[in-house]
């Protein structure tokens, strides 16, 4: 686990179910009533942690997870399932990603991101290449060294 997150929840069991059926991360071994351990892909680690309460807001931080832009829909429509009122609407961002809000039981914001396909005459890639990013070149294999 190089990186994971703790969020103190006061019904682990509502949280575990939330983090499970809305948000598909599966439950390893962990500490029972004490702490649950949640994994969405390798690396993508949660630890859910009995806590006698939560904010009442959520923070102004959050924690993103890395997706496929195949699974944002459904995303969102296994965590309204779960929590109507949880997701919002998926947005477009000008660095080329699809991006979906979730507010947890526990207030926590979580941002499921997918890389979109990059399309070099688009808008985002123009914000790109504004910043210094710019696609391979034409013809380019992977591990080529430029001329």
């Amino acid at each position: 686990m190089p990186a994971f997150v703790t969020i103190p929840t006061s019904d682990l069991a509502a949280s575990v179910d939330f983090w499970t059926r809305g948000l598909e991360l599966f439950e390893l071994p962990g500490i029972p009533g004490r702490l649950v351990h949640l994994r969405r892909w390798a690396s993508q680690d949660v630890l859910l942690a009995q806590a006698e309460g939560v904010p009442a807001q959520p923070p102004a931080m959050s924690c993103s997870f890395a997706c496929v832009l195949s699974q944002i829909d459904s995303l969102v429509e296994a965590c309204r399932a779960v929590r109507p009122d949880s997701v919002e609407e998926p947005r477009d961002t000008p660095w080329n990603t699809r991006d979906v809000t979730v507010t947890t039981p526990e207030n926590t914001c979580i941002v499921f991101t997918a890389a979109k396909p990059f399309d070099p005459v688009s808008r985002e890639a123009r914000n790109l290449a504004a910043i210094g990013i710019t696609p391979p070149d034409a013809g380019r294999g992977d591990g080529e060294e430029r001329a």
